[in-house]
């Protein structure tokens, strides 16, 4: 009987392999816990941490020498409990049904001959686009980095962002009234007030965050997770344009470089512009561009999103619909917390092989995840739609 026993180890490892496609676990940077005897219905514990707040003034914190310091008044680690119910998920789905299980079928002669360019070759993902099973590191690759996107846009029902707290931010700063409508005057949608802009919204918003004293990441900087949209939107500043081009080497910020390196220059130079590399050679992880206290990951990952709203009231303006919005979502660390239980992400073989002819393999994880910090995120959103007069 034909049973490979090496074959679900060789792709359940791929699991674990950053894709330069899926960044958003990379930049959310989440908490994780993992607790090897939790099982499904079984809860892992997160902890949600928060600063004391006002620090006082210097003359407050004074001591004198006969002053008692012990006293009642102890302060503990200010913190929250979060409980994180673990479930199980499995891929791939039906292809018809999206909600219903799946599963991977490989014949028996495929991964033969598979086993043997590998064998010769010793390459992986020549081994995995021999016999498909690229589809099935894809698919799970692909809906985890949903989920971090999914996460990241609950801090929307927070309400409007503020100098207090996180939530959604409309390009402009508008607010949604009482039947969740965003309004623009004619005036502001032919002056392109609903889409971004670097000059009016992006620093809004990055003051806000720093006014509710979100921490930044080891590098200093704020995270920003965007669409392709959005992030035209962007680019269509000069500034921001300029620095884009150059993504990728130590040529920002701090590391003053040569600025006509190609991109991912520093993968060979070391992390120092915060470069997620592998000794191994591969994947070069995307650097991400810097710009106003933030660094911009752009991802092809996000869900159509549109939201109700009136893009003027002149006869040749669209008037009240829902409109495509465009997506990017910034925040700090701590945002995002997962619990894991059992053996982490694997793959798993059935038996059920038709007198082995063929191997039928699934993804498996037991996780959860919970969004800890939605005072950290602040979700931006800007509309897809123009009055037709920009020149992208």
């Amino acid at each position: 009987m034909f049973l490979d026993n090496d074959f679900p180890k060789i792709l359940g490892a791929e699991l674990y392999r950053p894709h330069p496609a899926y960044i958003c676990e990379m930049a959310v940077e989440p908490v994780v816990v993992h607790d090897f005897t939790s099982q499904p219905g079984q809860t892992v514990q997160l902890d949600r941490y928060k600063f004391w707040g006002n620090p006082g003034t210097k003359d407050s914190r004074e001591r004198i020498s006969d002053q008692t310091i012990g006293t009642a008044n102890s302060r503990n680690i200010t913190k929250e409990k979060v409980l994180v119910v673990l479930n199980e998920y499995t891929g791939p789905a039906d292809p018809g049904d999206p909600t219903q299980p799946s599963t991977f079928k490989i014949a028996r002669e495929t991964l033969v001959t598979a086993q043997r360019l590998l064998l010769d070759t010793g390459n992986l993902n020549m081994f995995h686009q021999s016999i498909g099973s690229l589809t099935l590191l894809d698919d799970y690759r692909r809906w985890r980095d949903r989920v971090f996107i999914d996460e990241l846009a609950k801090a929307e029902a927070q309400g409007p962002s503020s100098d207090e707290q996180g939530g959604y931010y409309f390009a402009g700063g508008k607010i949604k009234n009482a039947s969740g409508q965003v309004d623009y005057t004619t005036a502001e949608y032919q002056a392109q007030v609903q889409q971004f802009s670097i000059a009016t919204d992006l620093l809004n918003v990055v003051k806000q965050i720093r006014k509710r004293n979100v921490p930044t990441f080891a590098d200093g900087m704020y995270r920003c997770i965007c669409d392709p949209t959005f992030m035209m939107h962007l680019r269509r500043d000069e500034d921001f344009r300029e620095i884009a081009r150059y993504s990728g080497n130590p040529g920002q910020g701090m590391y003053m470089a040569n600025p006509m390196m190609p991109n991912n220059t520093s993968f060979y130079m070391g992390p120092q512009a915060g470069q997620g590399y592998f000794l191994a050679g591969e994947p070069v992880m995307p650097t991400g561009v810097q710009f106003e206290g933030v660094k911009f990951f752009e991802s092809t990952n996000f869900p159509m999103k549109t939201q109700l709203a009136q893009l003027g009231t002149g006869t040749d303006d669209p008037g009240t619909g829902n409109f495509e919005v465009a997506q990017g979502y910034f925040f700090g660390p701590q945002s995002v917390g997962v619990g894991i239980g059992g053996p982490n992400a694997q793959v798993l073989i059935n038996n059920n092989d038709d007198f082995s002819r063929f191997i039928i393999l699934i993804w498996q994880l037991y996780a959860g995840f919970e969004v800890l910090n939605k005072n950290f995120i602040t979700t931006a959103f800007s509309f897809v739609r123009d009055d037709g007069t920009i020149v992208t």
